[in-house]
């Protein structure tokens, strides 16, 4: 096995890459070959070939062995997307599984000057094939941070920064705006099936109703317009009964000369029940501090337009530039309806446990809980070193 020098200076991307090179640098590959299996590994391959659904994996011969080898790359060390090729994403066991007694060697990260590469045989194989089945792939539900190349100040970490609880919620960098994500093949697969996206223009389409807020139901909107009204003109607190009773009576006079139906106005009266048992959850929680409210659900759609410009980029239906736009808007239009991180994150958390959880607090509300935990108490969160405005 061989590993090329480490450059003076070289400071890894994210916490993997530090940990292989500390691993290379003692010469415990048992550790290297450890931290390989629990994390996810990328291979290049042709964008035609992506397309079609073959994503052949294609051997090289590498200037530095002289040998023929599959090249394989954890996530800090990917080049920037480009139209092609594509990368793929997979897992060291994955790739030990289907090696079969080819000569070809291994290639990790080729290229960067955290190389290592290694041969490929029977005894070799053997004791990969070991680490790959002892070792735990990575959990979700953690906050990462690029350490190289992300932004953490300005617009761009701002806007990723709205998108950091779907972030933590996937395992994905929070503030790598040009990232590979799920990899191009199962990037594409994850939109069709959650978004119904197939195309360029679909993403576009999808990327504009986040960011103006159309995925929101305009019912929650209505009640929490209500309420921010009431406190305008009568104080912070507002009752909930009168604010009820407000709704009701807001929801005729805009009905007339027609008529509002009572079980219309029936369900609007118990969503602001919902809405007010929420809250005294997430005050009890920590999501909220005591005596604030919830402004508004609209950063449940504008976490997720952050998150979508990302995704769009993984699959190819924009381009960097585009994507960038996008992210930055998201942080833009947070800023002129939320007052601060916490503010922003209530309003998520609000929007997706009504999207989801049914009054049941079960895991979908538990998850957004802990991830708001996270976010206001890992002194890397960009929500304590972002500034909001």
């Amino acid at each position: 096995m061989t590993a090329a020098a480490m450059p003076y200076g070289w400071q890894a991307p994210t916490e993997v890459e530090h940990r292989l090179h500390e691993a290379k640098t003692r010469g415990d590959w048992a550790s290297f070959f450890d931290t390989l299996s629990g994390t996810d590994l990328y291979y290049p391959v042709g964008r035609a070939d992506a397309e079609a659904g073959t994503g052949t994996q294609y051997s090289y011969r590498s200037p530095v062995t002289g040998t023929w080898c599959y090249a394989f790359y954890t996530e800090g060390a990917l080049p920037l997307p480009q139209p092609d090729p594509v990368f793929n994403r997979t897992s060291f066991k994955s790739v030990v599984r289907t090696w079969d007694n080819d000569p070809t060697w291994l290639a990790v990260n080729p290229g960067t000057p955290g190389e290592a590469y290694f041969p490929a045989n029977p005894q070799t194989l053997h004791l990969w094939r070991q680490h790959a089945e002892r070792v735990t792939p990575r959990k979700k539900g953690l906050l990462r941070t690029l350490r190289v190349g992300g932004p953490t100040r300005g617009p761009v970490a701002r806007g990723l920064a709205c998108g950091a609880q779907l972030a933590v919620h996937r395992g994905d960098l929070w503030n790598a705006p040009a990232s590979h994500l799920e990899g191009f093949r199962q990037m594409r697969e994850t939109l069709d099936e959650s978004w119904d996206i197939h195309s360029a223009d679909d993403w576009h389409r999808t990327q504009e109703d986040l960011l103006q807020g159309r995925y929101v139901s305009p019912v929650w909107e209505f009640v929490l317009s209500v309420r921010r009204a009431m406190a305008r003109e009568y104080g912070d607190t507002v009752d909930p009964v009168q604010w009820r009773e407000t709704a009701a009576h807001v929801m005729r006079r805009r009905a007339e000369p027609e008529t509002v139906s009572e079980e219309d106005i029936h369900a609007v009266q118990q969503l602001i029940g919902r809405i007010t048992r929420y809250e005294a959850r997430f005050r009890a929680d920590g999501v909220l501090s005591e005596g604030r409210c919830v402004r508004s659900v609209l950063s449940w759609d504008f976490g997720r337009a952050a998150n979508m410009a990302r995704w769009g980029l993984a699959a190819r239906y924009c381009d960097p530039a585009r994507a960038e736009s996008a992210v930055v808007r998201a942080g833009e239009l947070s800023a002129t309806v939320y007052r601060s991180w916490e503010d922003f994150g209530a309003g998520y958390a609000l929007g997706r446990c009504l999207h989801f959880d049914e009054e049941e607090f079960g895991p979908w509300y538990t998850e957004v809980v802990d991830i708001h935990k996270t976010l206001t108490t890992d002194p890397e969160s960009p929500w304590l070193t972002v500034p909001w405005q």
